[in-house]
C-alpha cells in the first residue's frame, strides 16, 4: 500500500464492536482467527484513530477465563500490525467479584503515530488533555477520570438478577471536533417462548427503557453536548412473533406443555401436508427453523422489517444501511464460518449507531469522492458466536481518509468551558 498516513489529508476513524465471550473459551482456535481478522481491517482501513469495543471480556465462564484477558491485551498492544499506533488506552471491566458494578466491558483505544492533536477527556477536571504514551486500566475503572462507566440500576434487571450489562463513555478531541464514543451491552433473550408470547416482546421494553437511560445519561446537564457514537452489542431481536408467523404461515402449530406444571415447555410447528415435516421446533433456547438460508440469501435484508427495536429512538439515533446478515448467534465451530446456532432466531444484535451530529461528522459531501463502509469483519470465519461489525472510511485512494467537518476547535476552551492542557 503506497503512502503514509498523514493528518492533513484528514483524520481516518475505525469503529468496531464485537462480542468477544467465545473467544476466551477457546483461545488458541478463535482467537488466533479473531486477531488475524481484525488486524486485516486495521491494514485495510488504516485508521489515524481506531476504537474497539468489545463485551463479555473474559467469556462467559470469567471466573475460570479471566486470565487469558491479559495475554490477549498484551498481543494486541505489541503486534506488528498495530506498532505505528504509539498511544493506546485500554479500559477493561474485569473485577467480577464486585457484582454491582462488573460489566465485562473492554474499550480500546488506539491512535496512530502520524495524528499529532488529539485529546482526551477528563471528566473530573472538566478539560481535554492531550495524549501520551499507552496505558491500560483496569482494577481503579471505578475512579479513573477518563472514563465514565455505569451498570445498570438493579431494578432494570430481569427478575432482578445481576448480569453483565452497562455502558463505558470516553470523550476525545481532534482538531476540529470533539465526540463521545459509548461501549454499550443491553440485555439479552432469556427464552424464546417468553419472546413469541407478545408482539414486541417483553425483552424489547427492557431493552428500550436501558438504551434510554443511556442516551439520557451522555446528554444530560453535567458536561456540554457533543456528538456521539453508540455501539455494542444492543442485543436487538426480530420481532419473535411476527418473524414466526411469516416464517410458519402455512404452519399448524402445536403446544407442548410440561407434565407437572402445565407450562409451556414448546412449540412445533408443521406442515399442513408433505407428511408434516417440522418448520420450526421453539423451545426456551431453542430456535430450529428447517431452512438456515433465509437469513443468508440476500444479507438476510429482507427479514430487516422485523428489526423495530431502533425504531424507538429514530429522533436521537441514526444507523447506515444494513447490507451485511445478521451478527447473532454463529456456530462457535472453528470450521463453520457462517453457520447459525439453533440457540436464537438469528437477529442483528450488533450495531454502531450515531446520534444526528455524530452521522454528519462521517457522511461525504457529494462533491467528495469517499464512502463509508458499515459492514462485518471476517463475514467467512468463524469469529465466535457473534460477527465483528466496523464502520470505517474507504476511497480509491488507500490513504485518503474521512475528513471531520462539525465546526469545533478546542483550541481555546473545552465544550464545558474549562482549558485544555
Amino acid at each position: 500500500m503506497a503512502g503514509k498516513l498523514t493528518a492533513a489529508q484528514g483524520t481516518g476513524i475505525l469503529l468496531v464492536t464485537a462480542n468477544v465471550g467465545s473467544l476466551f473459551e477457546d483461545p488458541e482456535n478463535l482467537q488466533k482467527t479473531w486477531l488475524r481478522e481484525f488486524y486485516q481491517a486495521v491494514h485495510t482501513y488504516r485508521p489515524h484513530f481506531l476504537a474497539l469495543h468489545c463485551q463479555e471480556v473474559g467469556g462467559k465462564n470469567y471466573e475460570a477465563s479471566m486470565s487469558h484477558v491479559d495475554s490477549f491485551v498484551k498481543e494486541l498492544l505489541s503486534s506488528d500490525t498495530m506498532k505505528d499506533y504509539n498511544r493506546a488506552r485500554v479500559y477493561l471491566d474485569k473485577n467480577y467479584k464486585s457484582q454491582e458494578h462488573f460489566t465485562a466491558l473492554g474499550s480500546f483505544y488506539f491512535i496512530h503515530e502520524s495524528l499529532k492533536n488529539l485529546h482526551q477527556f477528563d471528566f473530573k477536571a472538566k478539560k481535554f488533555k492531550k495524549l501520551a504514551g499507552k496505558e491500560t486500566y483496569s482494577e481503579t475503572l471505578e475512579s479513573t477520570p477518563t472514563m465514565e462507566k455505569e451498570k445498570f440500576p438493579q431494578d432494570y434487571f430481569p427478575e432482578c438478577k445481576w448480569s453483565r450489562k452497562g455502558f463505558i463513555r470516553t470523550r476525545w478531541a481532534l482538531p476540529d471536533c470533539a465526540f463521545d464514543l459509548v461501549n454499550i451491552h443491553l440485555f439479552h433473550d432469556a427464552s424464546n417462548l417468553v419472546a413469541w408470547e407478545k408482539s414486541p416482546s417483553v425483552y424489547s421494553g427492557t431493552r428500550q427503557k436501558a438504551l434510554g437511560f443511556v442516551l439520557d445519561r451522555i446528554t444530560d446537564q453535567r458536561y456540554e453536548k457533543v456528538p456521539y457514537f453508540v455501539f455494542g452489542d444492543f442485543n436487538f431481536r426480530l420481532d419473535s412473533k411476527r418473524v414466526i408467523e411469516n416464517l410458519c404461515s402455512s404452519a399448524t402449530m402445536q403446544m407442548v406443555r410440561t407434565a407437572d406444571t402445565n407450562e409451556l415447555d414448546k412449540l412445533i410447528f408443521r406442515e399442513s401436508d408433505n407428511d408434516r415435516k417440522v418448520v420450526l421446533q421453539l423451545e426456551k433456547k431453542l430456535f430450529s427453523y428447517v431452512n438456515q438460508d433465509v437469513f443468508r440469501e440476500n444479507n438476510g435484508t429482507p427479514l430487516l422489517e422485523y428489526d423495530k427495536e431502533l425504531s424507538v429512538f429514530k429522533d436521537r439515533l441514526h444507523e447506515l444501511e444494513i447490507s451485511f446478515p445478521p451478527s447473532y448467534p454463529y456456530s462457535e465451530d472453528s470450521n463453520q464460518g457462517k453457520q447459525y446456532m439453533n440457540t436464537r432466531c438469528p437477529a442483528w444484535c450488533d450495531r454502531i449507531l450515531l446520534s444526528a451530529s455524530a452521522r454528519d461528522l462521517i457522511l461525504k459531501p457529494e462533491s467528495e469522492e469517499k464512502s463509508v463502509v458499515y459492514d462485518n469483519i471476517g463475514p467467512n470465519v468463524c469469529m465466535g458466536d457473534h460477527k465483528v461489525k466496523s464502520l470505517s472510511s474507504i476511497s480509491a485512494a488507500p490513504c485518503d481518509q474521512i475528513r471531520i467537518r462539525i465546526p469545533y476547535r478546542p483550541n481555546t476552551s473545552d465544550v464545558s468551558g474549562a482549558l485544555i492542557s
